[in-house]
This record gives structure tokens, C-alpha cells and sequence, in this order.
């Protein structure tokens, strides 16, 4: 006697507290999936992926015993997973990864979406690009129907590098790179992931997702500033010294991670674009380019909401601390 079959509706979400993948469970539900989501007992409470109608499960990527009970009932995963800083790169994205992808191909699951990064397979000296690279090949090599998303960049990651830090006149870190990148939108990227589902065309593809225009770190800045209207307090730290800075940390054991992180300084060196041309995927898609938000709008969008917040409070000068009104 055959099992019954999976629904097609039942997805997983790895990572569904982090920036983009509560967006994915947020358009999943929208769009009348069965979304579970994968939360850690560690983690801040997931009380607000139930709210929104999601069910969630205890699972670790570092534990690889938990993986294969969450994925009973399950037809997709979507994986946004990735390690936060204070986290092993090896650990989560590595072992946690390779972990569930074989725990994918034994439990039959029949579609695995994976997010990683653009461009991550010519920098393999970059210690997370490397693994998202040597994840890519494990996954297409596991037999386990796949479509590979390479992003870019968020623009939501804008919003606590520059601009909360020009709205509170603090200090803002730049470096002297003229390396470009394609911002989206994580809504908009959340639509995205939710259209590969509806897409055949899409199976067994690594698709390239980048914004309308790619932006240099002084474009952006300068962008804040404009919409803002205030002036940053820019200090450019020179890629050299980043190099020169990651060299000394790998001395030291316990430095290893932030050695990792700061190996970023080899890709700000290349001065290479993190943007790539969409027409293609639009209609693989089947989306109206002219629905991708662009990061001005964006930004023009937010400061509007920030500053109206602060005049609605009486502001007469820019609080020292006001992190919450920029939420």
C-alpha cells in the first residue's frame, strides 16, 4: 500500500528568523502555503512566526540528529540559513548544511531551494563564499531537485550600516573600494523565492538575483545623506589595512572566525560588480520588473517614516540613543 503523498503546499523554512527568511514565511502563508519554520531553542522566541499562522519545530543545523523529524510531511525546503556572527561558518554552513541535504535526499524531499551568494564560486579564498560554493556542487551532486539563488545584496542591511548611524550623527564606516552592488528588496526577493516554486522552468537551475542598480559604498552613502538631510560622519578605512588585519587575527586561534570575516577585504579589493542582468529571470518568473522596488524609493520611504516619527515626538535635536524609532 503507497504512502500518501506529500502536499505540494508543505514547506520548510531553514533560517526563518533572519532578514530575508521571515519575509519568505510572511509571502509563504500570504500565498496559502503549509509553512513550518526550523527556530532553535537558544534563539529569541519565535512567538511571532506563530502569530502569522506558521508552525515552528526545534531543529539545529549544528545537531544532526534534529534535521531529519522536521522534515517528515515536508515537499520543499527553502534554505536561508546561514551562521550569525557569532557563530562557526564551518559548523552551521558547512556540516549543518551537508546534514540536511542528505537528510533531504534520504527522507525523499522533493524540492530544495538554496540561498547563497553572487560570485561566490571566484573567491574561494574567502572562507563563506568557499562554503556556499562547495554547497552548491554538494546539493546538485545529491539528486535532490534544487534551484540555487545567488543574491547580491539586501537593503535592509543599508539601514543599520548608514543610515541609522547618519540619523544619530554617530560614526559611519566606509572603506575606499569601488565595488558595486545590486540591492533588492527582501520582499522583494521573498516573491522571488515563492515564483521559483510556481516555476518548472526553474528546476535544477542557479538563478542570479540583483537589483535594478548597483550602487558603490559612496553612492549609498551620499544617497543617505541626501534624503536624510544631514551630513555623515565618514571614516574610510583602506582595504589594505582590513588585509593587513586579517593576516594578524589567523595568528590567534580564537580570532579564527573574525579572520574569516574580514577575508571580505579580498573581494572589496577586486573591485568587481555584485550585479548581474535580470531580464531572463523576469520571465522565467514570470515578474514585471517595474514591481522591484529600487533602493531610493526604499530609502526615500524609510527616512520619511523615520523623520515624520521624529517630528511627531517633538525632536528638537537628534536623540544620542533613538535605536527604537528606527525599527
Amino acid at each position: 500500500m503507497e504512502g500518501k503523498a506529500v502536499d505540494k503546499k508543505s514547506i520548510l523554512v531553514v533560517g526563518a528568523t533572519g532578514t530575508l527568511g521571515r519575509q519568505v514565511v510572511r509571502k509563504a502563508l500570504d500565498e496559502g502555503y503549509d509553512v513550518r519554520c526550523v527556530v532553535r531553542p537558544r534563539q529569541n522566541p519565535a512567538d511571532f512566526l506563530r502569530d502569522w499562522g506558521a508552525a515552528t519545530v526545534q531543529a539545529d543545523l549544528t545537531n544532526p540528529a534534529s534535521i531529519p523529524p522536521a522534515l517528515v510531511g515536508i515537499h520543499t525546503i527553502i534554505d536561508c540559513a546561514t551562521a550569525r556572527p557569532e557563530e562557526s561558518t564551518q559548523k552551521v554552513d558547512w556540516e549543518g548544511k551537508v546534514a540536511l541535504i542528505q537528510s533531504a535526499q534520504a527522507m525523499g524531499i522533493q524540492r530544495y531551494v538554496f540561498c547563497s551568494i553572487h560570485n561566490c564560486d571566484k573567491h574561494n579564498e574567502v572562507p563563506l563564499m568557499n562554503i556556499k560554493n562547495c554547497t552548491e556542487k554538494f546539493l546538485k551532486e545529491s539528486g535532490v531537485d534544487y534551484t540555487i539563488l545567488r543574491l547580491c545584496g539586501f537593503m535592509q542591511a543599508i539601514i543599520g550600516n548608514y543610515a541609522v548611524p547618519i540619523l544619530e550623527e554617530t560614526q559611519v564606516w566606509g572603506t575606499n573600494d569601488t565595488i558595486r552592488t545590486a540591492y533588492l528588496d527582501t520582499q522583494d526577493v521573498a516573491r522571488m523565492v515563492l515564483a521559483v516554486l510556481r516555476s518548472e522552468d526553474a528546476v535544477n537551475k542557479t538563478l542570479t538575483l540583483a537589483g535594478p542598480q548597483a550602487y558603490s559604498t559612496q553612492e549609498v552613502i551620499s544617497l543617505c545623506e541626501k534624503l536624510a538631510k544631514a551630513e555623515a560622519k565618514v571614516t574610510s578605512v583602506p582595504v589594505w589595512l582590513l588585509r593587513l588585519t586579517r593576516g594578524f587575527l589567523k595568528q590567534f586561534q580564537w580570532a579564527g572566525d573574525a579572520a574569516d570575516r574580514l577575508a571580505f577585504a579580498e573581494v572589496l579589493s577586486s573591485s568587481e560588480s555584485f550585479d548581474a542582468p535580470m531580464e531572463e529571470t523576469y520571465k522565467l518568473l514570470d515578474i514585471d520588473p517595474s514591481s522591484i522596488n529600487t533602493l531610493e524609493a526604499y530609502l526615500q520611504e524609510y527616512f520619511d517614516r523615520i523623520l515624520a516619527k521624529l517630528k511627531e515626538v517633538g525632536a528638537r535635536s537628534r536623540p544620542k540613543s533613538s535605536t527604537d524609532l528606527y525599527v
